[in-house]
């Protein structure tokens, strides 16, 4: 069920659209961001309510990999894993996260703080290795930097998060 406010907000949409499907993507972004989240009932609701089928929509949403079809952490990691990327030591930055956050790729923190998602391409190519975390993306990454911004701190030895 979409709630007063999310519709309020779609319609606003709607107006500027030819048609209800032609906001299906900014109506999946709505209700992620109250919901954290696409449920698969909130995906049904707005189907309905933009005249598509559920199969459509759910199309749609899970060919963007910022629209999340099941829950996610506080704050998402999108470790962008083309190939400027991975040239530039993609696996290495994949491998300090994991270590540092103790999850893999696809897992989320047991305290719910941090995501950590593989992104096919985050459009900064000359700026590589890169990843976003919620929605602001960082560029020209090292392992101190992604301590930083993560908010990891780190001995001399390099072991131990604190």
């Amino acid at each position: 069920m979409l709630t007063k406010l999310e519709i309020m907000e779609i319609d606003k949409e709607i107006a500027h659209a030819p048609y209800r499907s032609a906001v299906a993507i900014d109506a999946l972004k709505i209700v992620q961001k109250y919901h954290g989240w696409v449920s698969d009932e909130s995906l049904d609701a707005l189907a309905d309510y933009l005249g598509m089928s559920s199969a459509e929509l759910d199309g749609i949403a899970t060919f963007y990999s910022l629209i999340y079809r099941h829950p996610v952490g506080e704050k998402v990691i999108s470790l962008c894993d083309s190939v400027s990327c991975w040239i530039k030591g993609y696996n290495q930055l994949q491998r300090h996260i994991s270590d540092r956050l103790g999850i893999e790729l696809g897992e989320t923190t047991s305290d719910g703080r941090f995501t950590f998602l593989p992104a096919p391409c985050l459009g900064a190519c000359d700026r590589a290795p890169v990843m976003m975390v919620g929605d602001e993306t960082h560029l020209d990454l090292t392992e101190a930097e992604v301590d930083r911004i993560l908010g990891v701190a780190t001995d001399k030895d390099g072991g131990g998060e604190s």
